[in-house]
């Protein structure tokens, strides 16, 4: 049981304790993953907590300093940056790198993808999640988020493509094995915005550079 009090330590959902969890990433105790975007850590402290290497990423130094608060007697090494910017300048190989609703989402898939690609040990798997597209809106996307009462809205970008788009993203660079779904909402509960999943392990014949 997690910090919250939830039954499971790793959500790919926007739903607590619903869906998959950690054994989409397919790491055994002693690998090494990335969380892009990691927030206040609650899914990378449960990778730690399988005895992985556990690291994690985050533009944002709130975020940052929340799950260096929260979980202060895990294992795990803390970023704050861009993610691009460090699976550039990264030497690590990975054994999976993954992002819920993190900076997979807020990133162009045609920058995202090939970075991801080139930190993955070969047949390392890559899976991200984050809210499925609004038929017809596709693309780049932008959201306001609120700030302070008396600050104007952030703005952020967002990519959004339907299923068959990021299938076929993922292949183009490097990616095998793909798949994409839309995990539903759960049953109970006023909430029936569904998941998208998207998972890919990078091919063994992609060039290391």
């Amino acid at each position: 049981m997690n910090a919250k009090g939830e039954t499971t330590w790793f959500n790919w959902t926007q739903h607590p304790d619903h869906g998959p969890g950690a054994e989409l990433l397919e790491v055994q105790e002693g690998g090494t993953v990335l969380d892009l975007g990691c927030g206040a850590g609650g899914n990378l402290a449960h990778l730690s907590a399988l005895g992985m290497r556990a690291v994690g990423v985050d533009l944002s130094p709130a975020q940052i300093a929340k799950a260096q608060e929260r979980w202060p007697d895990t294992r795990m090494d803390l970023y704050q940056g861009s993610a691009l910017e460090h699976l550039a300048s990264s030497a690590t190989e990975f054994d999976a790198i993954f992002s819920v609703f993190g900076a997979a989402y807020f990133t162009a898939p045609d920058l995202m993808l090939p970075a991801v690609c080139k930190r993955l040990t070969p047949g390392g798997v890559f899976a991200m999640s984050q809210h499925p597209a609004v038929e017809g809106c596709y693309g780049c996307q932008a959201s306001y988020i609120p700030r302070g009462p008396d600050e104007d809205p952030a703005i952020v970008r967002r990519w959004d493509f339907p299923l068959e788009a990021w299938t076929d993203m993922f292949r183009q660079y490097g990616f095998s094995d793909v798949s994409a779904e839309i995990l539903p909402a759960p049953a109970e509960g006023k909430k029936r915005i569904g998941t998208l999943l998207v998972r890919g392990r990078r091919a063994y014949d992609w060039p290391l550079h």
